[in-house]
C-alpha cells in the first residue's frame, strides 16, 4: 500500500495542476453563451445570441479572415526559412554553428513587447509600417525558433547513413530530401507549421504595432472591443479562437501518428 501511495498522490497532485491550467479555459464556454448583456459569473442562462452576432458581424469575420491570411502566409515563410536552417545546422558542420543557433531562438528569450518595439522602430526607419505585409515579416520572424527547433530535432533522429547510402546508389541531393529526407520528417514539419500557424494566429503586440487598426486582426479587435465593453461577445470570439486552435492541435496529433 504504501508503495503505491507515492503514484496515488502524484496522480491528485497532476489532476489539480491540470484543473488550474484548464480553468480559465472552461469558464470562458458559460460565459460566451450566457444571456446576459455583461460579463457574469455563473451566467443567467442560456443564449446563442453572442454567437450568432459575431458569426453575422462582418467586422468580426473579416478580422478572422485576415488573421488566417497573415498565418497562413508567414507560416509558409517561415516553414521554408527554418527548413533551410535546420538542414544546414543538423547537417553540416562548420564554426559559428552555436552562436547561429542562439541568434534564430533569440525571439523566444526577447518579451514580445521588445520585439514589437524593435521591428517597429526599424521597419518606421525604412518607411514600411501599416500595413499587412509587416505583420507578416513580423509573425514569421517569431515563428522561425519553434519552427527550426521541431525541423532540427526531428531531423536529428533521422539516421543520415540512409541519405548517405541513397546518394551513393546515384541519387542527387534534391532526390535524397524528396524521397529519404522529407517524408521521414514529415511529422515533424506538420507539427512545426501548426505551431507556426497558431504562434501567428494568437500573436497581438506584433499586430498592433506594425498596422494598428489600419489591419485589424481578430486578437487586435477583440483588445480593441475590451478598451470600450465587456459584453459576451469577447468570449464568443474567445470560444472560437479555442476551438480552432483544438481542431488544429489534434489534426495534427492525428497526423503525425500515421
Amino acid at each position: 500500500m504504501n508503495r503505491n501511495k507515492p503514484g496515488f498522490l502524484s496522480l491528485i497532485l497532476s489532476m489539480l495542476v491540470l484543473l488550474f491550467l484548464a480553468l480559465p479555459i472552461i469558464i470562458i464556454f458559460p460565459l460566451a453563451f450566457n444571456e446576459a448583456n455583461y460579463l457574469a459569473f455563473p451566467p443567467s442562462g442560456f443564449s446563442l445570441r453572442w454567437m450568432e452576432k459575431v458569426l453575422s458581424n462582418a467586422e468580426w469575420l473579416d478580422s478572422l479572415w485576415l488573421s488566417f491570411r497573415i498565418a497562413f502566409i508567414s507560416t509558409i515563410l517561415a516553414m521554408f526559412l527554418s527548413l533551410l536552417m535546420a538542414i544546414a545546422l543538423v547537417r553540416f558542420h562548420f564554426a559559428g554553428k552555436r552562436i547561429i543557433y542562439a541568434l534564430i531562438l533569440l525571439p523566444l528569450i526577447v518579451p514580445n513587447i521588445i520585439s514589437a518595439l524593435s521591428l517597429f522602430f526599424f521597419f518606421s526607419a525604412i518607411d514600411v509600417i501599416d500595413n499587412v505585409g509587416a505583420i507578416i515579416i513580423g509573425h514569421t520572424i517569431i515563428s522561425l525558433p519553434i519552427a527550426t527547433i521541431i525541423i532540427s530535432s526531428t531531423l536529428q533522429g533521422i539516421d543520415s547513413q540512409l541519405e548517405y547510402a541513397a546518394m551513393s546508389l546515384g541519387a542527387g541531393n534534391f532526390t535524397v530530401l524528396r524521397r529519404i529526407t522529407f517524408p521521414l520528417a514529415a511529422p515533424g514539419m506538420i507539427s512545426a507549421a501548426i505551431f507556426s500557424f497558431l504562434s501567428s494566429f494568437d500573436e497581438l503586440l506584433i499586430a498592433m504595432f506594425m498596422a494598428g487598426n489600419n489591419a485589424q486582426t481578430l486578437s487586435v479587435r477583440i483588445w480593441n472591443n475590451i478598451q470600450f465593453e465587456l459584453e459576451p461577445t469577447i468570449a464568443a470570439v474567445s470560444v472560437l479562437l479555442i476551438m480552432i486552435t483544438m481542431v488544429m492541435l489534434l489534426t495534427a496529433n492525428l497526423m503525425t501518428k500515421r
